[in-house]
């Protein structure tokens, strides 16, 4: 039906080649947007969430956690920075490895914490403190996150090439406008007599 329609369009008198070039332009528009926006998305999720993973699972190949014991109130002299400060500040802690024995280091413990109460650490192969690994739900978001810019980043591309060659249409439509009522116009207003 639409094809029916463009070919009409081709046969008025009103209608020149740059009005044909815009309707099919505008059909392959949508047609990219309903095949390569889900393709970009998905392409990119199933990527940058495989790179995720393996980050992850190198992460926790690399991270163990070890239960210590808090040496001293936290003070605010050892706070950590930016939004962490309010829930987590540094305070010297104890544990017991099996290969090197006790030791102690200054780590990441809750504000509220008390000397003597037990806290998780998470060290690295080297035995400095780290964040934890990264979970299977920030892996999941992120790969989701990354495959929504970039189905969204394909949609804008279309349509700012699209919008594009809409003004070159109209610019052209114009053009051939003023050179046909430049020929016929003189006819209709009696200014060329």
């Amino acid at each position: 039906m639409r094809t029916r329609v463009l070919s009409r369009r081709r046969r008025g008198p009103l209608c020149r080649r740059s009005d044909v070039a815009e309707a099919w332009t505008a059909v392959a528009v949508v047609v990219l947007l309903c095949l390569t926006v889900p393709l970009a998305g998905v392409l990119t999720t199933r990527w940058t969430y495989a790179d995720a993973q393996a980050a992850a699972d190198e992460q926790r190949a690399d991270r163990h956690r070890v239960r210590a014991e808090v040496l001293e109130r936290p003070s605010k002299a050892h706070a950590s920075s930016g939004s962490e400060r309010r829930h987590a500040t540094r305070a010297t802690v104890r544990w017991t490895d099996p290969e090197e024995g006790t030791r102690t280091a200054l780590a990441r413990v809750p504000a509220h914490v008390r000397p003597g109460e037990p806290v998780h650490v998470w060290l690295d192969s080297r035995g400095r403190e780290v964040l934890p690994p990264v979970d299977d739900a920030s892996v999941w978001q992120y790969g989701v996150g990354m495959g929504t810019l970039a189905a969204g980043s394909t949609a804008a591309v279309l349509l700012l090439a699209h919008r594009a060659v809409r003004r070159v249409a109209l610019r052209r439509r114009l053009e051939e406008w003023e050179r046909d009522w430049a020929r016929t116009g003189p006819l209709w207003t009696h200014r060329g007599v």
